[in-house]
């Protein structure tokens, strides 16, 4: 009777220990999710900063509490962890082979490490389901709060109640991303990730809700006009489709309905003055070889190599933080009197790229020559995106259960051409945040050791 108390008493302080845990993770999820929207209503600019800080410190806490027993939890975690420090490694060796300050390693790491930092962390904890269902609630409401924001700022917007910023109405339709440059394209693809994975996610007889949050999401698309989240949509959406020719089923179900889809799409282009706008993009001219979009795309990566004078820049690139990445490209710039006493370090390849993509009557983001992989690549060259593509190939081939998790990478993967959306934290945390979950929700399905282990806990004095 003694032991029974005892076991049934480490029970239930191991699940208030996953609960603490838990928590700790939506408060670093809301260090990066929210930063924006709080500036935009008196806090000081630093409070982007913030989630340098808190998610690091929250998920080496939850990685060290939890004892994982369960060896695909551990497995998972520990590749994870093992290439993020090979990651930081080679960060390193390219800020000493070109002396980049010791804030752009910091900057420049966290930036593409959080993610799966915070992905290995969900993983690590063996949650029951009533923790699960906690977790996940938290996460839909704060999903549900960007939308609200989004629909609010349009109706507000439009009627005049909320005033222009420098950008156009349909570009201050940001979410909870207000205000910032680009902010539309991160708050639509957030939208639409959010939609979709609640569709799959809620329960099957919430039909209604789930079709009404899916078309909230799409709806934020269109009326924020971030033509570019439907383009990565359908490119991730066909690659999906490549990857499962060996489920010859399913494919002619995907095929089938990509081809209506994007017809439908196509023909309501031009017929539904709503979607006038992505006419634009329909000019084969600026696309060939020579093309002022495939010309103006490919400019920072002719402007890296120009730099190079030693064959180490290939393989270590120019320095964290010194060309067209995120810290590079932008935060370094627009926090210099905050990042500069600090030791950041520029280079002289970045402001020649900005003053030719300000020149250029291509001045959407979808043209830009700001983009993921190039950045990373000029930062810590042949050698870093190819640790960064180990960190990917990780979480495809071991945390990827289904399709919709599929998608969610694939549509990281394609933004990483356009635009530095793989490096926006508040979007790539919300991507690690859904495929942690669908990870957890359907290895809690097949687990019955884990749904024992629930009972057991549900029956407990």
């Amino acid at each position: 009777m003694l032991n029974t108390t005892r076991e049934n008493q480490y029970r239930i302080s191991k699940e208030k220990g996953y609960l603490a845990s838990s928590g700790l993770l939506l408060i670093a999820f809301s260090s990066a999710f929210f930063p924006r929207i709080v500036e935009s209503i008196g806090a000081p600019a630093p409070i982007n900063f913030v989630h340098f800080f808190i998610i690091p410190i929250a998920c080496l806490y939850v990685l060290a509490v939890c004892r994982v027993s369960d060896q695909k939890h551990l497995s998972i975690v520990r590749s994870l962890i093992r290439w993020l420090y090979v990651l930081l490694g080679v960060m390193t060796a390219s800020a000493l082979f070109n002396r980049a300050g010791a804030v752009n390693i910091f900057l420049n790491y966290m930036i593409q490490a959080e993610p799966f930092l915070f992905l290995a962390a969900v993983v690590c904890i063996p949650f029951s389901r009533e923790r699960l269902e906690f977790f996940r609630g938290w996460i839909i409401k704060f999903g549900i709060i960007h939308l609200a924001l989004a629909l609010i700022q349009w109706v507000g917007l439009t009627v005049g109640v909320i005033n222009f910023t420098d950008l156009t109405l349909q570009d201050n339709i940001q979410g909870v991303f207000y205000v910032s440059s680009g902010g539309h394209v991160v708050g639509a693809t957030v939208s639409l990730i959010f939609g979709l994975y609640y569709y799959v996610s809620a329960p099957k007889h919430l039909i209604k809700l789930r079709l009404c949050v899916l078309a909230a999401g799409f709806a934020h698309v269109l009326i924020s006009d971030a033509k570019q989240v439907v383009m990565v949509g359908i490119v991730a959406w066909c690659l999906l489709i490549l990857s499962r020719v060996k489920d010859l089923k399913v494919t002619i179900k995907y095929v089938a309905l990509a081809t209506v889809s994007i017809y439908g799409f196509y023909w309501a282009i031009y017929n539904v003055d709503f979607l006038r706008p992505y006419r634009t993009w329909i000019r084969p001219e600026i696309y060939g070889p020579n093309g002022d979009a495939t010309v103006q795309k490919l400019f920072s990566i002719e402007s890296i190599i120009s730099h190079f004078t030693s064959i180490w820049h290939w393989f270590l690139g120019l320095g964290p933080g010194h060309t067209v990445g995120r810290i590079g490209g932008w935060m370094i710039r627009d926090y210099a009197s905050l990042l500069q006493p600090l030791g950041a370090t520029t280079h002289p390849v970045v402001q020649p790229i900005w003053n030719y993509w300000r020149d250029s009557y291509l001045d959407s983001s979808f043209f830009s020559p700001f983009w993921g992989w190039a950045g990373i690549w000029g930062d810590v060259g042949f050698l870093g995106l190819g640790v960064y593509l180990c960190l990917w190939g990780i979480v495809w081939c071991r945390v990827c259960v289904d399709d919709l998790s599929r998608f969610l990478v694939l549509n990281v993967l394609v933004n990483g051409f356009l635009f530095t959306l793989m490096e926006e934290p508040g979007f790539m945390l919300t991507t690690a945040a859904f495929l942690g979950l669908r990870w957890q929700e359907l290895n809690l399905r097949s687990s019955p050791q884990r749904q024992v282990t629930t009972r057991l806990t549900r029956s407990s004095p």
